[in-house]
Parts: structure tokens; C-alpha cells; sequence
């Protein structure tokens, strides 16, 4: 078997992230985002590197002091099945607790995957209204579809909102 590096992502990355997750946002599974979001957020982001090539990417962005999302998490379609999606995710759940967060929240249409990780289905809010009122400030797309915003209804019609709560 192949070895599999899990490690951060480096700028030089930002060019497979973006062709690994094109696919999905074609297909309108992930939100597109111009190449400047990539190097914006280029720290939250962990790789899997197979062979010398970045083959699957995901990322964790804090919400809040408690509750953080797992974003942006593809898998390149050769890759597909190989367990690269489940591994970006331990690491990131991993990261989450080291960050201190003891929610993390997902936006996906792949329920059984995130639910073999221990999330569950979202049903209202998942803050408090003082918090609420604080996210609504927030430019995030992230955020909106974390606080179920109409606006976001285009882009995730489908997508089911689950929740981790970390031990």
C-alpha cells in the first residue's frame, strides 16, 4: 500500500485544491470560491499527499470559541474510495480539539460518511441567540449556512447540516 503524508497545506498546494474540488462545484456540492479564498484561508486547510501528489484537501474554520466547521473537504476522483476523505477528517476533528472547539458542524450531502464519524443531523440552532446575533456579522458564507439563512438556499438545496460534539 502507498504511504499517505496528512500534513498542512502550503501555498504551492493551492493549485491541486482548486482542481481536486472543481469537479464538486461543477456539480454545485461545494460553494465555488475565487483563488484569492484559497490563500486566504490557506492555514485551515490539511492535505493528503500520495507519491508525491496532493490527492484529497479539507479545512476547519472556527465559528465561534466552541464550534468550528469542517469545509471544503474533496477527494480527487481517482482517489475516490481509498479512505483519504476519512482521514482528512480524523486530522481535522483531531485539529478541532486542539483548537480548543468542542462542536464541529459539516454542510453535506454525504450523511452516511459524516454519520461513520460520529455526526448527526442539525435540527434549529446550533447557538445561542446572543451568538446568533454576533455571527449574522459575519461575510462567511460559511456562517449563513451554519445559521440556516434563506439567502444560502440556492447553493445547498439538499444539503443536510450535521453536528460533533467532541469528548
Amino acid at each position: 500500500m502507498t504511504k499517505v503524508l496528512l500534513r498542512p497545506a502550503v501555498s504551492a498546494d493551492v493549485a491541486a485544491i482548486r482542481a481536486i474540488v472543481r469537479p464538486y462545484t461543477e456539480r454545485r456540492i461545494l460553494v465555488a470560491k475565487p483563488p484569492v479564498a484559497y490563500y486566504e484561508s490557506l492555514q485551515q486547510f490539511t492535505v493528503a499527499e500520495v507519491a508525491g501528489e496532493v490527492l484529497a484537501c479539507g479545512a476547519i474554520h472556527v465559528f465561534w470559541e466552541d464550534l468550528a466547521e469542517i469545509r471544503t473537504l474533496a477527494v480527487a476522483s481517482q482517489a475516490r474510495g481509498g479512505g483519504l476523505g476519512g482521514a482528512i477528517v480524523e486530522r481535522l476533528i483531531a485539529e478541532g480539539r486542539r483548537l480548543g472547539v468542542s462542536r464541529l458542524f459539516c454542510l453535506t450531502f454525504e450523511t452516511a460518511f459524516f454519520a461513520q464519524h460520529g455526526f448527526v443531523p442539525l435540527d434549529g440552532s446550533p447557538v445561542a441567540p446572543a451568538v446568533f446575533a454576533e455571527l449574522l456579522r459575519s461575510y462567511d458564507e460559511g456562517t449563513a449556512e451554519l445559521l440556516d439563512l434563506d439567502r444560502v438556499k440556492p447553493n445547498t438545496l439538499g444539503n443536510t447540516r450535521m453536528l460533533l460534539t467532541l469528548s
